[in-house]
């Protein structure tokens, strides 16, 4: 019941007689409860009225699917009709992102699973500096003399 407990509700009590008094309280929850009545009423009303405008269409409306919660809940999580399931299923990410790093790095697919080596596209013309290093693959310790890559996101 709206989340009181039972000591919370003997405080709201005693707290109503002291403050209406015994003589008044229950003239006070009788028009309490007609005001509730009326306002539940009212609004049973004013959803008939829209649901006869909306026409024969609409009949199984409830407004409850118009909270975003339980729209996306209603349509889109419990209804698979768009085979959502089976793509979250499918869909490996580390898998992509390593077809997308060898897209960018120019490598081709044999090269890629041969090792993560770059291709000789990757490598420069004049043959002076060597490939960029795969900023994907994590090495244990930078080789003697060599700086580590730069990481402009970093600094």
């Amino acid at each position: 019941m709206l989340d009181i407990g039972p000591l919370e509700l003997v405080a709201l009590v005693v707290l109503a007689v002291l403050i209406f008094g015994p003589d008044k309280l229950p003239k006070m929850i009788q028009d309490v409860s007609r005001t509730l009545r009326k306002i539940r009423q009212f609004s049973e009303s004013a959803k008939e009225d829209i649901r006869s405008e909306l026409g024969p269409e609409f009949k199984d409306f409830e407004f409850e699917d118009l909270n975003p919660k339980t729209f996306v809940r209603k349509h889109v999580l419990d209804k698979d009709e768009l085979g959502l399931k089976e793509i979250r299923n499918g869909f490996d990410l580390k898998a992509e992102m390593n077809e997308v790093a060898d897209a960018v790095h120019g490598r081709t697919g044999d090269a890629a699973s041969a090792g993560g080596a770059p291709s000789s596209s990757a490598a420069p013309a004049d043959g002076g500096s060597p490939a960029r290093p795969d900023l994907l693959k994590k090495r244990e310790r930078p080789e003697p003399g060599e700086r580590p890559p730069f990481d402009s996101d970093a600094t």
